[in-house]
C-alpha cells in the first residue's frame, strides 16, 4: 500500500510540464482574423468541424474570441463545412 502510494508521487515528481505555445496571430501582429482566408481557418478545425480549443491551438483569449466569429462566418458563406463526411 505504501509502495504504490510512493510510485505515484515518483510519477508526479517526474511529470513534464509541456511548453508553453505562442499565439500565432499576435506573433504575426495580425489585427483582425480574415473570415475569407479559408486555408488559415482550417487548421483551427478538427476533422469532424469542431472549433479546437486554446489549449490545443495556442492562440490567446482574445485571438480565440475572434477566430470563432471568423471560423463561423466562413461557415455561414460556405467557405468551410459545418461538419465532415
Amino acid at each position: 500500500m505504501a509502495e504504490r502510494e510512493r510510485e505515484k508521487s515518483d510519477r508526479k515528481q517526474w511529470r513534464r510540464r509541456p511548453k508553453r505555445k505562442v499565439c500565432t496571430f499576435c506573433a504575426e501582429k495580425a489585427t483582425f482574423i480574415d473570415y475569407k482566408d479559408a486555408g488559415k481557418l482550417r487548421r483551427y478545425v478538427t476533422e469532424r468541424g469542431k472549433i479546437l480549443p486554446r489549449r490545443i491551438s495556442g492562440t490567446c483569449a482574445r485571438h480565440q474570441r475572434s477566430l470563432a466569429v471568423a471560423i463561423k462566418r466562413a461557415r455561414e458563406l460556405a467557405m468551410l463545412p459545418y461538419t465532415s463526411e
